[in-house]
């Protein structure tokens, strides 16, 4: 660390400090962490993998709402009085994630000021991404919201190098995300491919230049 430089806030250490209503949970792929309509009466923290949220119509039509990773919260709708889920939590990957019962994370936000001011600014960061995400589907095109897509899942713009996208992220979920169709997806696939934006490396590796996409006109 260099001189002057503050520590980086590590939301698990504080975690770690909870005793009754809290428990560690390791998730198989696919395994449903809560349903829609579930009571809601937990917020959820992940240490490990990818969890997916995702909602039904009453006519049926699925639709994926976000993909969270490391470092993300989810579930925290009960601390606004939610009664019960509105969407449904599932593994996208071999995961670890931890669970707070409401009133242990209730006790926490109200005994770890540093705690609560990293989860205000969680909500507050997350809460500009769904504004750029409404934005996103309401004025770009199909191609540009997949390339943000790629980007957003690699990690582009947060601190580190960027990071290859986990495989077992299917066109189909693509699809779902950016509201479209899979053979649109793997139309613009093979397209960043051609051009170097993308390579299939042991993995989907997503390169800056892609960024180029997102700011074309």
């Amino acid at each position: 660390m260099k001189v002057g430089q503050k520590p980086r806030f590590d939301p698990r250490l504080f975690l770690a400090r909870v005793g009754a209503g809290k428990t560690r949970l390791e998730l198989h792929n696919r395994q449903i962490v809560f349903s829609q309509g579930d009571p809601a009466d937990a917020v959820f923290y992940t240490e490990g993998g990818r969890i997916e949220l995702r909602v039904v119509s009453q006519h049926g039509k699925e639709a994926v709402l976000a993909t969270l990773s490391v470092g993300d919260f989810f579930g925290e709708g009960c601390l606004a009085g939610q009664p019960l889920r509105m969407a449904t939590a599932v593994a996208a990957a071999e995961s670890s994630i931890i669970r707070l019962e409401k009133s242990a994370m209730i006790a926490v936000l109200q005994d770890e000021p540093v705690f609560s001011a990293l989860f205000i600014s969680y909500l507050l960061t997350r809460n500009i991404r769904i504004e750029e995400d409404l934005v996103d589907q309401l004025f770009n095109s199909s191609e540009k919201r997949l390339a943000r897509l790629l980007l957003l899942l690699a990690n582009f713009g947060k601190e580190g190098k960027p990071e290859a996208v986990i495989p077992k992220v299917s066109q189909e979920t693509l699809a779902e995300m950016i509201g479209t169709t899979r053979s649109r997806v793997n139309f613009f696939m093979n397209k960043f491919r051609k051009l170097g934006f993308i390579e299939y490396n042991g993995g989907l590796n997503v390169h800056s230049s892609l960024l180029n996409v997102v700011l074309h006109d």
